[in-house]
């Protein structure tokens, strides 16, 4: 410490005059409290997010209404990269909507490429029906077609 004069008569108090404690609890509580909101998180999102199905269901729901309103581009917008790469928007519907307007009626979990995949069921106002296959790629996206 060092010597000199003080304003006051006593010596400066040393800053921790307490006895020191533990902070194992604090620790603890801290990591409990990640790995708590980790978990939720994990839990949670399939709650906002929606199941695969409810996603492709709605993802291919917007992609036909596109569709019925001559909207290409946002159904083009609403395709997978390797398809946006290969089909331009003016053949999008003689692509994807060969029957018209279409209803979803189904989907099936499937996998595709070594990765999961959601083939939705559509049916076309000419009586025809149809497979979408919706693919997770920044969002679901919808990644091909094939005949009913």
């Amino acid at each position: 410490m060092s010597t000199g004069p003080y304003l006051y008569d006593d010596d400066p108090a040393p800053l921790h005059t307490g006895t020191p404690r533990p902070a194992r609890a604090l620790i603890l509580a801290v990591i409990g409290g990640t790995v708590a909101v980790a978990v939720g998180m994990a839990v949670g999102l399939p709650l906002v997010k929606g199941s695969p199905e409810e996603q492709a269901r709605e993802v291919t729901g917007v992609f036909l209404a596109a569709l019925a309103q001559d909207d290409v581009e946002t159904a083009h917008g609403l395709l997978c990269a390797e398809e946006r790469a290969r089909v331009v928007p003016e053949a999008l519907s003689t692509e994807y909507a060969p029957g018209g307007t279409g209803e979803i009626t189904g989907t099936i979990a499937d996998e595709a490429d070594g990765a999961p995949v959601q083939r939705v069921e559509v049916a076309w106002s000419d009586g025809s029906t149809s497979i979408l296959t919706v693919v997770s790629e920044q969002g679901a996206r919808v990644c091909g077609t094939s005949a009913g």
